[in-house]
């Protein structure tokens, strides 16, 4: 058996041929976490510590898995966004923290008000389930193309007794786009790597992550930023706004597209890193 110092180091030497040394670092505190209950500081108390019989066998296969590359949140089966546990798998993407920092956005923006809200490609439904915890007099739609993606979407709003109306939509296919109502805000965390950038993708995301909530064919980078722009000329009230995650390779592209269409005041925003990802816009009709 393995003590929790030795089953540390392993882990992260293991996957420091995977990913850098922060990331393979930060993986194995959080897998260690997760298989002994105890946090960074308690282990370390506990360094000496011997797995028990089932901790090993945990870990072991743990390990394969993670050396295949698949991330740990899907692992688990659930990540934290906005101080919450979510469930996830394969069907969804795995929250970000920028897209934290766009939710946030809205929740700043609309704090004391009761907005209607529609979330495009809802995914885990980390967007809609804040949105409408964080501004509990909200009324908020979720929608997306995947039926898995739903079931997980729902999961976590029962999960977190948030009241979101989950809807299959496909956004491509204008039929089903006009059975929906009209909103105050439409935000969409929306497909934006252009296909021919795959063989630059880490394999934990081009290998686990759904591609149908990653690419949009390479000759139409824009694809869902104009369908969302058009959507919103016929779906959003008088001073509705929309707000994206953004690609940072083409943002400018995305901002002068919603200018072009008619929106006003059109804002992007870095995030944390300094990449330039998030965007507002405002309908006036």
């Amino acid at each position: 058996m393995f003590t929790y110092s030795q089953a540390y180091y392993d882990l992260r030497n293991t996957l420091q041929t995977i990913y850098d040394e922060g990331e393979a670092t930060a993986i194995a505190h959080a897998m260690m976490e997760h298989i002994t209950g105890d946090d960074k500081l308690q282990r370390l108390t506990d360094k000496d510590k011997l797995f028990t019989a089932e901790q090993q066998t945990q870990f072991d296969s743990y390990k394969e898995l993670l050396k295949k590359a698949k991330p740990i949140q899907y692992i688990i089966g659930k990540t934290w966004f906005m101080n919450r546990e979510f469930t996830i798998n394969e069907s969804v993407l795995i929250p970000r923290p920028e897209t934290e920092e766009l939710v946030d956005w809205v929740v700043k923006d609309n704090a004391g008000k009761s907005p209607t809200i529609i979330d495009i490609g809802t995914g885990s439904g980390c967007i809609a389930v804040s949105l409408k915890l964080d501004l509990p007099q909200s009324t908020v739609t979720a929608c997306d193309v995947s039926s898995g993606a739903l079931l997980v979407a729902r999961m976590n709003a029962s999960n977190l007794n948030a009241t979101v109306e989950v809807k299959h939509i496909d956004f491509l296919n204008p039929e089903q786009v006009e059975t929906l109502g009209k909103y105050d805000i439409i935000v969409s965390n929306p497909p934006y790597i252009p296909e021919s950038e795959k063989a630059s993708i880490h394999a934990n995301v081009l290998n686990h992550e759904p591609h149908v909530a990653l690419f949009v064919p390479t000759t139409d980078a824009l694809l869902f930023y104009r369908i969302i722009a058009e959507f919103g000329k016929t779906h959003l009230n008088e001073g509705g706004l929309i707000y994206c995650e953004l690609d940072r390779d083409y943002s400018m592209q995305a901002k002068d597209l919603f200018e072009a269409m008619g929106y006003t005041d059109v804002e992007v925003r870095k995030d944390m890193a300094g990449n330039t990802r998030m965007l507002k816009a405002m309908l006036k009709k």
